[in-house]
């Protein structure tokens, strides 16, 4: 980190909070000083929009508490980063961003140890699981401690768990529909979407920089339907990745997705399409290299690829004319552009 600017201070906050969590733990268990070591790790790599996304709207309403912003920005970070720990242990991932994540460093900890496979996926997912609830804790503990006036706080409170209910409900829905088989609607693949990013990801840091710049409820609101709108463009870019990215470059398992039947909007579009019978053929299960370019073919000639990415650029362009209008500088707006555009040349970045 080279500046000191308003631009560096979530990064700042963030590094206090783990800080805090690590010298707590130091003095409980080394092993539990271990899994902050891990949980610090699991905050690196990120391109940080979500706190800049929250100290650009508090600071476009002319908000003057830029402590408190850093530190409600820190807080959906963490937040964030709570999410990511419990989503690879939902899907029982061991790699984030291209290396080892929570689980899969205790994991590999303990078989160096001596634990057979199956103690030592065990061991890694209850590291993951408990790295994640420190994570959620911290960032909750941010906010209430964060020194804006209360009433703030409270509204602040009120927004993270809101988020925490519609995220949850959306992870919920996930796992539910890739085991349920009941078709999935269109409209349920995309409410999905919306609840699993959105909540968190957008309208919580837009509402939160408005709450902190003492904006009224009505600015409030839009910049909620602005957080919704982008959140979904930001899900549905991540799903393509999760298909059609190279795992290289995104970090992103491209056969996750089709092994655990999520039930994406790609998916849940191509099987209205006369292809399904064709594609139904490589989801369930695990794929090789060759028939994971053949998948992508056929998702890609069915028009699904197409319907997604259409999608996405419809919701972009709404939500950059919505932030324009409060002059909120679109820089996340421009990262989703970046992450479609690399798409297309199977260059992906990590977020």
């Amino acid at each position: 980190m080279t500046s000191l600017g308003t631009e560096s201070l979530p990064d700042l906050a963030l590094a206090r909070m783990l800080d805090t969590g690590r010298a707590r733990a130091q003095l409980t268990d080394p092993e539990h000083a271990r899994l902050w070591d891990a949980l610090a790790a699991a905050t690196e790599g990120g391109k940080r929009f979500r706190p800049a996304l929250l100290v650009a709207t508090h600071d476009a309403l002319g908000g003057s508490q830029p402590a408190a912003a850093a530190e409600v920005g820190a807080a959906v970070e963490l937040l964030h980063t709570a999410f990511v720990i419990h989503d690879d242990v939902i899907d029982g991932d061991h790699l984030r961003r291209g290396r080892l994540n929570v689980s899969g460093v205790f994991r590999d900890g303990a078989l160096a140890a001596g634990a057979d496979s199956d103690e030592a996926i065990v061991y890694g997912r209850t590291a993951a699981i408990l790295a994640g609830d420190l994570a959620l804790a911290a960032a909750v503990r941010a906010v209430a401690t964060c020194r804006a006036p209360a009433a703030a706080v409270h509204q602040l409170m009120d927004l993270f768990d809101s988020a925490l209910h519609t995220t949850a409900a959306g992870e919920l829905a996930d796992v539910r529909f890739s085991v349920d088989p009941t078709p999935v609607t269109l409209p349920e693949s995309l409410l999905m979407a919306e609840q699993k990013t959105s909540a968190y990801s957008f309208a919580l840091p837009l509402q939160a920089g408005a709450v902190l710049a003492g904006a009224d409820e009505g600015t409030r609101d839009r910049l909620g339907a602005t957080g919704r709108v982008l959140g979904i463009a930001f899900q549905l870019t991540d799903d393509l990745i999760g298909v059609f990215g190279d795992p290289n470059r995104s970090g992103k398992s491209a056969t996750s997705d089709l092994r655990t039947r999520k039930q994406t909007l790609l998916l849940v579009h191509a099987q209205s399409t006369p292809e399904w019978p064709r594609i139904a053929g490589y989801v369930g299960r695990d794929l090789s290299a060759d028939e994971l370019v053949e998948v992508q073919g056929l998702l890609t000639a069915c028009g699904s690829r197409a319907f997604v990415e259409a999608l996405v650029e419809g919701h972009l362009v709404s939500a950059r004319a919505a932030l324009d209008e409060h002059g909120i500088p679109v820089a996340p707006i421009e990262l989703l552009s970046t992450r479609s555009a690399v798409l297309m040349d199977g260059r992906e970045v990590a977020a």
